[in-house]
């Protein structure tokens, strides 16, 4: 596993962090403008460039097992880390992120199988789809026996923490130490529910004065320093708060991009596009602008009701979009602080770090906000893997993952099989640069249940995704069959169409796709236990179609 090539690999990464170090803070500086000049500054602490921050304290020959470190974030989509691209990547919001991305691998086809806190998480401890494991909504909830991950850790020989946002209602006592937000959490003042004396959740410590992101990532830092048992490798789920709305940032960063425009996605205004959704879809779900504004956004963050309807989109855009980008520059500044401590304790080279989100989020595309939807930017999680002694450098890698997928994996970097009863499947030969198996997944599977909660009017669909095309059923009703809404298929071809504007499902040129993604479909639904059997309304309106 660590043989001769993986060992180059690590002595050129080192090489390429010199290097590119002297082009960032070296030609850039000097050439380029003040701002240019202020953006390399910022990534300097007292501890060096960053990029020093991913120098090796420990012997590319050590054999232990890595420690763990899975860095979970709420909403943080890829629109807004840099190392992903897109229209925020010059405003540079994620440097340290990106940097996990530059010394590590990019995952650039990962979804989440339910775009909501609760079930998103709940695949992530289970490796199950939310039939399987029983959280299908926000009130669905993993008791301590079927907290899968942390129980395997354990056997594995690891010592386990999870630390943060945990949102699975029942106490996280298969981890061996907990400090977790009761539900959402607040952003400043933060309350953690601790294991203590008194039965769970009346175990409480309060970090008054602080905002969330510090909070977590002290707790998680000492308990790096003070609690961790270093005779055996550690399992830290360190799970952020932020960037979950209403996106109040620590005043901090109050100033940060208050002199600049926010670049719009080209699918804000006029929408819903000429070609986009369908009868179930169309002016279904919440956003920006003044006619399409269910949750109320605009009014929440303060805008001008007598603007006019496009500038008050976009003052709506700005406003949205500064208060999201500064929570997540808290989160990557305290994502910083945590790479700082495992240079300094000697355990970077010797850490597995993944940066990921629960799901993805809207910031705008098709005037839309929030998540729910199976379109891309809600669908899509971030995904990046630091490991040196592994993963080279720099790397991409666009197999079709779920959030299922990841437990499977990180318990074969332990030295631990995947358990029969999970469902997803470790990718980690991905991270060994292997080749795609043939019996890879061709599709993954999504389902939104929520039918039209939270004024934010999303009707309940399901559907499969495959590298080229998303095929989705809008059935529209909650799963006692009530608040009936239309019902449509949608197809888009996502080689010709990545940002999903024109449903093609009508289209005869697409006849054949669509008689294949469906037979696809149905498969999918009966390998999962993903039918609606239970479900007799549903069912019956899947039979009429």
């Amino acid at each position: 596993m660590y043989g001769t090539s993986n060992i180059r690999r690590v002595v050129q990464g080192a090489l390429s962090v010199f290097v590119v170090a002297l082009l960032t803070c070296g030609i850039t500086v000097a050439e380029n403008n003040e701002s240019e000049r202020t953006s390399c500054q910022s990534v300097v602490d007292s501890e060096g460039t960053l990029e020093s921050s991913f120098q090796n304290k420990t012997s590319v020959q050590d054999k232990r097992k890595p420690n763990i470190l899975f860095i979970m974030s709420d909403d943080h989509t890829t629109q807004a880390i840099g190392a992903y691209g897109g229209r925020l990547a010059k405003l540079n919001p994620t440097p340290n992120i990106d940097l996990l991305a530059k010394r590590g691998m990019r995952f650039d086809r990962t979804f989440c199988n339910n775009s909501i806190c609760t079930p998103s998480r709940a695949s992530i401890i289970t490796g199950q789809y939310p039939q399987t494991n029983g959280v299908l909504d926000l009130t669905g909830n993993i008791p301590p026996k079927r907290q899968y991950l942390p129980i395997e850790m354990k056997k594995a020989g690891y010592h386990t923490a999870m630390i943060g946002k945990w949102h699975l209602k029942k106490e996280p006592a298969a981890f061996e130490y907990y400090c977790v937000l009761p539900g959402q959490g607040k952003y400043f003042n933060p309350v953690f529910r601790v294991r203590g004396d008194k039965p769970w959740p009346r175990n409480t410590i309060t970090r008054q004065g602080q905002h969330s992101s510090d909070a977590i990532t002290d707790l998680s830092l000492d308990w790096l320093k003070n609690k961790w048992n270093r005779k055996r490798p550690f399992f830290l789920m360190h799970h952020f708060k932020a960037p979950h709305d209403m996106f109040r940032n620590a005043p901090r960063y109050d100033s940060y991009l208050a002199d600049v425009t926010i670049p719009e996605p080209d699918n804000l205004h006029d929408q819903p596009a000429k070609g986009f959704g369908s009868v179930a879809s169309r002016g279904y779900g919440s956003g920006l602008a003044k006619g399409h504004e269910s949750w109320q956004l605009g009014r929440r963050l303060g805008i001008d009701q007598n603007l006019k309807d496009r500038e008050y989109t976009s003052a709506n855009y700005q406003k949205y979009l500064k208060r999201y980008l500064r929570c997540v520059k808290g989160v990557d500044d305290n994502v910083k602080r945590l790479i700082s401590f495992l240079r300094t304790a000697g355990e970077l080279d010797n850490t597995l770090i993944i940066y990921t989100g629960d799901q993805g989020f809207f910031l705008g595309e098709h005037d839309l906000m929030d998540k729910r939807w199976m379109y891309d930017e809600a669908m899509r999680m971030p995904f990046i893997v630091h490991y040196p002694k592994v993963v080279k450098a720099g790397s991409q890698n666009d197999w079709l993952i779920n959030n299922t997928d990841f437990a499977p994996t990180m318990l074969e970097i332990a030295g631990a099989k995947t358990p029969d009863y999970m469902q997803g499947r470790s990718f980690a030969a991905a991270l060994r640069g292997e080749s795609r198996p043939d019996d890879w997944r061709t599709a993954t599977y999504y389902r939104y249940w929520m039918h039209l909660a939270h004024r934010l009017r999303v009707p309940a669909h399901f559907g499969i995704r495959t590298d080229r095309y998303k095929l989705i059923f809008f059935y529209g009703c909650t799963p006692a069959g009530g608040q009936r809404t239309p019902t449509a298929w949608e197809l888009y071809d996502l080689k010709k169409d990545p940002f999903e504007m024109q449903n093609v499902y009508q289209s005869r040129q697409y006849a054949k796709v669509v008689a294949d993604l469906k037979q696809q479909l149905w498969k999918t639904r009966e390998t999962l236990r993903e039918t609606d059997r239970n479900y007799p309304k549903i069912q019956a309106i899947i039979d009429g179609k």
